[in-house]
């Protein structure tokens, strides 16, 4: 099954996460963040799949993501516009994080960190609009224990 969605998706290490949210709730800068993340060493690899609009495909039980080639390399920075930037042209998709999320809870139970996209199970994390994302995905992402890499 192939999709485009409205979402940003970044390189985090060997998998990729998925950035959705409603317009303006912060996927590109939750993108740029985790790619700053990457570049001053605090994740050890974060490079751009896509941002505003992500190709997602199922295939062979994993979401695969790229960008659609008009925006490829392209992200956008509030203020500035659009600036080009280094990309992967595809990504398996590991993580999936809800912007402003109407289900974000404190303490999620196991079915709310799962969602079936495309056919295809992925760990997923629900965030309220006014919960700062960066400081708990990079928790997840570092932590020895994490259930997504």
């Amino acid at each position: 099954m192939k999709a485009t969605v409205h979402a940003s998706a970044v390189l985090v290490g060997a998998r990729a996460v998925l950035i959705r949210g409603p317009s303006g709730s912060g996927k590109s800068r939750l993108a740029l963040d985790l790619i700053e993340a990457g570049r001053t060493g605090v994740l050890r690899f974060a490079r751009l799949v896509a941002d505003d609009r992500v190709y997602l495909e199922a295939h062979g039980g994993r979401l695969l993501a790229r960008p659609p080639e008009a925006l490829a390399g392209l992200i956008e920075v509030h203020g500035i516009g659009l600036l080009r930037v280094a990309h992967e042209p595809d990504a398996v998709i590991g993580l999936m994080v809800d912007l402003a999320a109407a289900d974000a809870v404190r303490l999620p139970d196991a079915d709310r960190r799962r969602a079936e996209v495309n056919g295809i199970m992925i760990p997923r994390v629900a965030l309220a609009a006014d919960w700062a994302a960066l400081p708990r995905l990079l928790a997840l992402i570092n932590s020895p224990a994490n259930e997504w890499v």
